[in-house]
């Protein structure tokens, strides 16, 4: 296995196939958009929407730089990548869903165009390498938060299985 496929199989366990730490996707299953809105007690704590939106910034981010684009909308601060959202649109959070989805299936296909050797291609930015482990840092931390959160709000079913 050479380095591009391991950081496809660890951005795969980050997001949909559990290793040691239950993945994203599956985290996110069954929430309502009431469950994903709701905001634990604390001036600083985020809703699990927002912190979603949060993470698809940074891989949309990630997306565009690995095809050469330029990312439409530029946010300034962190603070700013958690975009606060309409607690009861349903449809608004099933896209928001979707939409995690489909930025990681296209992440996982250009990683899959790439050499090894696109792994230390050099930028004034990180390191490819550097840039996609930094996201599947970014997404098991977040993801870890997320649970948090459904525990605290009652809707994390406890010893769940994900395989």
């Amino acid at each position: 296995m050479n380095r591009i496929e391991m950081l496809r199989k660890e951005l795969n366990h980050t997001f949909a196939e559990e290793s040691w730490y239950p993945p994203l996707q599956p985290a996110l299953e069954g929430l309502t958009a009431a469950q994903a809105s709701w905001r634990p007690t604390g001036e600083a704590a985020n809703t699990i929407w927002e912190t979603v939106n949060h993470l698809l910034y940074y891989k949309e981010r990630l997306l565009k730089r690995l095809q050469g684009k330029e990312l439409e909308h530029v946010i300034d601060t962190n603070d700013g990548t958690y975009e606060v959202v309409a607690p009861e649109d349903e449809a608004a959070w099933a896209a928001t869903v979707k939409r995690a989805e489909a930025i990681h299936r296209e992440l996982q296909e250009v990683l899959a165009t790439l050499q090894d050797d696109a792994f230390d291609r050099p930028s004034p930015q990180p390191s490819l390498g550097e840039a996609v482990l930094n996201i599947i840092l970014h997404d098991a931390y977040h993801t870890g938060q997320i649970i948090q959160i459904r525990k605290l709000q009652g809707s994390w079913v406890a010893r769940r299985s994900f395989e």
